[in-house]
């Protein structure tokens, strides 16, 4: 298959995967007009070769969701202070409730 259709096929771009081979991650063989041809085990070893970049990925997004978590657990125990203090002081007064008129 062509550079093209492997892009397609694993959602990576073709300029990565110019870089994956030449870093010696991919190989390729050449047609006589200096096209890319790659076997169809190519399309699982540009899977595995993302499965890194994936994993830091999501360990990223885990990290910011447990600083959000942080964040409203925070925020919670702040208004859990705001209602007991609400909650145990008297209601104050209404100028209409001492007077009869």
């Amino acid at each position: 298959m062509r550079i093209g259709e492997l892009a397609r096929r694993t959602a990576v771009s073709e300029r990565s995967l110019r870089y994956y081979e030449q870093q010696g991650l991919l190989s390729s063989r050449r047609t006589p007009g200096g096209h890319r041809e790659y076997d169809e085990s190519a399309v699982d070893r540009v899977i595995r070769i993302q499965e890194p970049l994936l994993v830091a990925e999501l360990r990223e997004q885990q990290e910011r969701l447990d600083r959000m978590i942080g964040e409203l657990i925070r925020a919670r125990e702040v208004l859990d202070g705001v209602i007991e203090a609400a909650s145990s002081e008297p209601a104050p007064v209404s100028p209409r409730s001492g007077s009869s008129g």
